[in-house]
Parts: C-alpha cells; structure tokens; sequence
C-alpha cells in the first residue's frame, strides 16, 4: 500500500511510531428484558455504576483529569439529564435505546447552541452517554485498546483517553477535534502525541505510522525513505531533549544574559513527589479547585491548611503563590457554581464567586494565612474585575489573621494579587492595589479574541500569538514596571516555546509552566536575544 500523508493541528507535541488502531464507534447490543419496570432498573443501576467508575478514575487522577471526571460526575447525578430517558422506557423502549435517543438530543442541542460554553460540554455528553452504555452491555471497555497504538478516531473522550495505557507509548490522530479540548490537554501533560482536525480519516488502513505531534504531521504506511527521515528528525528532537534536561537544575537567563525567573504550575500536591524544588524558582500557580471535588463536604480550614503547608515546606524558602478558588466557567462544581448562567465564562465564577459565598471564603483564607506563618506564601484572585473586589479580598484577610492571632492562632498577612485575564483589569491596571500581578494567558485570550479555548471551530483563533494579545501583555508588563510590581505569566502560553522568545520581547521576565515543560524552556530562554527594549507587534 501506498504511504499516506495527512497534515492536521498540533494538540500534544512528540514522535511516535506503532501500528494503527482505528478506534471503533460505540454500538451498543443488548437484548431489552420486555418489562419497563426492569428496563428503568437496569438504567439507573448503569448510571450509578458509570459514576462510581467515573469517581474512582478520578480519585487515582491528577491534575485537569479531576476537574474533568468531577464535571461528568456532577452531570450524571443530575437527575434532570436522564427524565427523558426514562419517560421512554415508560413508554416500552429497551433501557440503551431510550437513553442512546435521549443522549443524542441533548449532545445536539449542546452542539447547536449559541452559547460557547455549551458547544464546548458536548464532548463531555458523549463521553456520559457512552459510559452509560458500556454499563447497560456490561462494563467499561476501555482495556480492547493495545497499548503503544497509533489511535484514529473521529474525536476522543476523556474518561477513553485516561481509561487507555499510554506506558508503553502511542499517539492520537483525530479527524475532527480541537488543540484546546480537555482531551488535548490531558495528552500534553502525559506526553502522548496528538494531532487533531486531520479531516476524513481511512477507515481500513493497517500497519505502521509514524507521528509528529509538534508539526501535525503523520505518514501512515511510510516507505523507507519516510522511515529513514523520521528517524533523524526524532533524534535531532532527543539530542535537543538532552541538551535542555543539561539545564533544568540551572537559573534561565537569555543569550544576551538577563535572568527570567521560572514558575512552576501545580494541579495537585501529588505532582510534587517526584520533583525537585531545585528546577525552579518557586511556584507561580497552585489551582485550589482539586480541594473542591467532593460535593458534599468542602475542605474544612484544618484540611487546607495542612495542603498548603506541605506546598511551603516543599518549596524550601522558594515563594509559593496560591490562587483562590476558580470555579466556575469550564470549571462548575456542584452545590457551589451556579447553574444555568447563559454564558458561564462571563457569569459568576472566580473572585465573584468567593465573594458570594464568603463563608466558604474565608474558610481558604484562614488557611492561607495559617499557612503563611510557615513561608513565603503569596495570595492571589482570581478573574478580578473592578478595583473593589481586590480591595474587600485585602480586608476579609486582614480581618481573618487579626482573628486568627487573636486566638493564638500562628498566622501571617501574606501578599495579594491578582490574576489579569479579564480586559478591563489589563487596561485599568494602575487602579488596583495589588502586591503582584499574573497574566492568565488562557482566558485573557479567549477574552481579547472572543473565540472559546474549547471550541474546536474557533481554536485558530484563540491564538496568544494574536498582535492583540501579545500588545496587551506587553501593555501588562510595562505597567507592572511602572507601578514597581511583579508580573509574571501563568498561562499554557509561559511554557510554549514557540512564544516564550515573544513574551520575552514583549517585557515578560517571570514565566510560570508546568514541570516537564521548564528543561526545555530554559533551552529556549539561553537561545534567545534581547535587545533591551520591548518589543509590541
């Protein structure tokens, strides 16, 4: 056969070579017992088992992989999503049937709908409906993929994705698809090669393919001289690999030697293990959604705080900067987020959401602070907006740590800052009272182009390269020097290396990303010149 070459959008970058494995589409076959009664039975036993499954993948996840399975969860025990289903197996139609329907037209009313959010969640729907019927025929099937595959799909799900073993290597070609999706992010931080937007794909095509993720770029049934290319371009990429892990315990400076500071992103504290404090300078996010997975019982004060000291101690003297709460968006959590909202990305999420609910607030505070008498710890807000939320966030934690030492309690006033995502927060940034800025590339994106980072329609466009875009950072760092303030960049984008050069040019010294992406961009960082003076496209 013929070789073939198809070209695509890079989703994970890395080379990898193995035997094609087209993924088959989920058609469920199981015999209806006849009786409404035992059909309805045997769908509620399939959703609870498709969410004790979906509870258990997440409780040995990390990272997104939680906020993603917390959401699919969080969905199938609304009872709201399965009251068609069952109206039809009143009405005599076999358990998988109704519910395959009933899936169907609310993944379609997701797709069609105007609101990106919801375009957005339409894969977690068929990800919900799927489990579902592997349940009703008998269970998950996730273990039929060989491990090492070169999978082809039309699109791929999480829970699949994280239900497959990828020790063994393999890589992801996906017809359709979007760099942004959740399934995308989940195989750049496993290291698992993925090109999406491939468009028709052959269906009975077998053999080898060779993957490269970084150019989108995959050769199926490759002839020799293919073969023979592939092999010197992934050795030129682990001679480079080597050249960058000779630099990860070094400080990153550029070609012309000034000193960037390098962050560290951290999901969950279990990602710590394995690393040494020694890559970096500090940690420049700690997303506290993962504390919030549990529905029923929210962290208590004692439970934070013992995370957040566990951070400090790691971190060995290094600052460790703690984001607030970020619920809400791509991020809903159950009995907290609100429901509903025509456009959750505009809605009631981030500092807006802690400042409805200061109860729970003030719980993270107290712990914040608590932990802040052990290190440097620095705290900052989420999706700040106007002026005036930062400033209540500054007195609810004065407030917290007068009572906390009034007690007897250790605790310290840690620094506050904020995250700019939002435009207006970028453009009006000399009117808040921050201790320190971050640049959360992702939603700023998002926010200045107005393409969703999860629609795969739109993902040419949500584009930090955008002029746009790189003006406003470059507007954001130039403002931080005016006003004496850090400004680091915390974003997918701080450990990209085709943008770390233009953040550096655009005035960013301080970039934060997560570990396995620090070797190669302090590689990146010692090749780049800078001529001193910021550069705006």
């Amino acid at each position: 056969m013929a070789e073939i070459r198809l070209s695509g959008r890079p989703a994970s970058s890395g080379f990898a070579e193995g035997q094609l494995y087209v993924l088959p589409d989920k058609r469920v076959s199981r015999a209806s017992t006849g009786d409404p009664a035992l059909e309805a039975k045997a769908l509620r036993d399939a959703i609870t088992s498709a969410s004790e499954a979906l509870a258990n993948m997440a409780a040995s996840a990390d990272g997104d992989a939680v906020d993603i399975l917390g959401f699919q969860v969080a969905m199938l025990e609304d009872d709201a999503l399965s009251e068609m289903a069952f109206a039809d197996i009143a009405e005599g139609k076999a358990a998988d049937v109704a519910w395959r329907y009933s899936m169907d037209q609310e993944i379609e009313t997701y797709r069609s709908a105007d609101d990106e959010y919801f375009r957005a969640r339409s894969a977690d729907l068929e990800d919900i409906r799927d489990t579902v019927l592997d349940m009703l025929s008998g269970g998950l099937s996730f273990a039929a993929t060989p491990p090492g595959a070169i999978l082809m799909a039309r699109d791929l799900q999480p829970s699949r994705f994280l239900g497959m073993d990828w020790s063994k290597g393999g890589a992801i070609l996906l017809s359709e698809g979007s760099p942004t999706s959740h399934v995308a992010m989940l195989a750049r931080a496993r290291g698992v090669p993925m090109i999406v937007g491939l468009g028709d794909l052959p269906r009975s095509i077998h053999g080898i393919a060779l993957i490269d993720g970084g150019a989108g770029q995959a050769i199926l049934s490759p002839d020799q001289q293919s073969l023979d290319q592939f092999i010197a371009r992934r050795a030129e990429e682990d001679t480079v690999s080597a050249r960058a892990a000779k630099l990860l315990l070094d400080d990153a400076k550029t070609k012309t030697g000034e000193a960037v500071t390098i962050l560290i992103n951290v999901a969950d504290p279990v990602e710590l293990d394995a690393i040494s404090p020694a890559l970096c300078d500090g940690i420049g996010l700690v997303r506290t959604e993962f504390l919030f997975n549990d529905d029923k019982n929210f962290p208590d004060e004692d439970a934070q705080y013992r995370v957040y000291r566990r951070l400090v101690e790691w971190a060995s003297g290094r600052p460790v900067t703690i984001r607030t709460l970020d619920a809400g968006g791509d991020k809903p959590i159950k009995n907290l987020t609100f429901d509903g909202e025509s456009n959750p990305f505009l809605g009631v999420r981030g500092i807006r959401l802690s400042l409805l609910r200061p109860d729970l607030f003030r719980v993270q505070l107290r712990a914040l602070a608590r932990a802040a008498s052990h290190g440097p710890i620095k705290v900052m807000a989420p999706m700040v907006t106007i002026p005036s939320e930062l400033a209540t966030v500054r007195h609810m934690m004065a407030e917290e740590v007068d009572s906390l030492k009034a007690r007897g309690v250790a605790a310290a006033l840690p620094p506050i800052g904020m995250m700019v995502e939002v435009p207006a927060a970028a453009l009006a940034m000399d009117l808040f009272d921050a201790d320190f800025f971050s640049i959360g590339s992702n939603d700023l994106t998002q926010y200045v182009t107005a393409a969703g980072r999860d629609i795969g329609a739109v993902a040419d466009l949500a584009d930090p390269k955008h002029p746009a875009v790189l003006r406003l950072i470059a507007m954001i760092a130039a403002q931080g020097k005016d006003m004496q303030r850090e400004v680091s960049l915390c974003g997918d984008a701080g450990g990209d290396p085709a943008l770390i050069p233009l953040l550096l040019n655009a005035g960013i010294r301080c970039l934060s990303m997560a570990p396995s992406m620090v070797a190669r961009a302090k590689l990146i960082i010692s090749e780049t010149s800078l001529s001193g003076d910021v550069v705006t496209p």
